[in-house]
């Protein structure tokens, strides 16, 4: 394992700064955070665009006095459905990201099938705001970076073939955005394949607000050719969350665009189940309190505004303003995808208690049943970002998840054993680690296994 050094990285997440924001929820233990740590050189300038971040940080992470190491490495042992089966990222990670990639700390790990492009079988990978070393200048920090995964064994782990470069062992931002004045960094929050071609929806921080809120400004999609090589960010698929961006090329701002900045696309089934033809795409606003509306568009169509439909309740329409919400809020960092174990469609995302939930449904218009939680933020705290494997089937679901101490991508498994949910069933089931069901006997670090 490689020794992670200490700084305070200039720039983290939305999500990841959201969490730090309202970690007054979980208790002033022990807990260790930031890729980097807190103190050190505090040399760190970050992005383009992100000029006097690093102070404001510096000052949150004052503030909270146990924010203090570098991230452990740390695999929760937990009782119940949900199993940690080993870090993706970062320190104790198997995928030795450090050495590798340069990757000591990283979040989200939003996952999608890759369609078959280049003849490959993979599973790509993107994440949030990325630190390297913490003694380089800005901690060799980018705003996303993007690994590939074709291990089909998932009940094990998730082992990491390769990740887009810049050089040896660095793993590159794959989409820096437009570099208009105010962007803080372009974080990655769906991803889809559409007949070889990667689609990546991104969204533009422009601010930190206050705890849960963020505000964004703009979303895009980028695409890739090349099996995630390089990426191009199509101006003609920005939606604008405020007035006055200089983009050239870009749509004008339009009514409805602001709960369209965080997405979770989803191929659509017909009623034999194959593939309907549509992108099926979940909109929340930015920050963490906002309700889900749904869009949808043929395939190759993706990158043309124009050409979507919102369902506004009763039927599909082309005025966004119609739009409603499918899935009520607060949704945040949220997954959707069929899964076969359960035949019905399965939405994941944290919930208002910063906890992992999931919601069932026959269709992705809805009904939404009430929620189950999976992995409780009161056995793991600072959690956020679940999002599923997309070769998950069978009696087990696999996803990742992220938590703000670690700064660093969980492995994770749950039975589904017993968690059918007709989707007219709205009651919300107890949390099991408030039932006694799940509970963590210990954190097992590297130096144990």
């Amino acid at each position: 394992m490689h020794p992670v050094k200490r700084s305070w990285p200039a720039t983290l997440s939305a999500t990841a700064v959201a969490l730090l924001l309202s970690a007054s929820a979980v208790s002033a233990a022990p807990a260790l955070g930031g890729p980097c740590g807190q103190g050190g050189s505090g040399s760190s300038s970050g992005s383009s665009g992100s000029s006097g971040s690093s102070g404001s940080l510096r000052v949150l992470a004052a503030a909270m006095p146990w924010i203090i190491g570098p991230p452990d490495g740390g695999v929760p042992q937990l009782t119940g459905k949900t199993k940690a089966i080993e870090m993706v990222t970062g320190p104790g990670s198997p995928n030795d990201t450090i050495a590798r990639f340069n990757v000591s700390g990283t979040d989200l790990g939003i996952m999608w099938d890759n369609g078959g492009a280049l003849g490959r079988d993979d599973v790509l990978m993107a994440f949030g705001d990325t630190v390297g070393d913490c003694d380089a200048a800005g901690d060799d920090w980018r705003s996303n970076v993007l690994f590939r995964s074709s291990d089909t064994v998932l009940r094990d782990g998730m082992s990491i073939d390769t990740s887009p470069l810049n050089g040896p062992n660095n793993s590159k931002e794959i989409i820096p955005g437009f570099g208009i004045p105010g962007e803080f960094t372009t974080i990655p929050t769906a991803g889809i394949a559409v007949d070889g071609v990667q689609y990546v929806r991104f969204m533009s921080v422009r601010s930190w607000d206050q705890p849960g809120y963020w505000t964004t400004n703009y979303s895009a999609i980028a695409h890739s050719e090349d099996n995630g090589e390089t990426w191009t960010a199509d101006p003609a698929t920005v939606r604008a969350n405020i007035e006055g961006i200089d983009i050239p090329g870009i749509p004008a701002v339009t009514p409805g665009n602001s709960q369209f900045q965080q997405s979770a696309f989803v191929h659509g089934r017909d009623a034999d189940g194959n593939d309907d033809g549509y992108v099926y795409e979940f909109g929340t606003p930015s920050g963490r309190q906002g309700s889900a509306l749904l869009a949808r568009v043929l395939g190759p169509q993706i990158r043309d505004l124009n050409a979507y439909e919102y369902w506004d309740g009763i039927d599909w329409t082309p005025d966004l303003k119609l739009a409603v919400p499918v899935i009520e809020s607060p949704v945040s960092e949220l997954g959707v995808q069929w899964n076969d174990y359960l035949g019905k469609y399965v939405a994941m995302y944290t919930d208002a208690s910063n906890s992992l939930v999931i919601r069932q449904a026959d269709s992705l218009q809805g009904q939404w049943s009430g929620t189950q939680t999976i992995l409780s933020e009161q056995l793991v705290p600072s959690l956020y970002g679940g999002f599923m494997h997309p070769w998950a089937s069978g009696q087990y679901l696999e996803f990742v998840a992220t938590t703000w101490d670690r700064y660093n991508v969980i492995y994770m498994r749950t039975d589904l054993d017993g968690l059918q949910m007709a989707s007219t069933d709205k009651a919300n089931r107890p949390d099991p680690a408030t039932t006694g069901e799940s509970k963590l006997l210990k954190v097992e670090y590297p130096d144990e296994q």
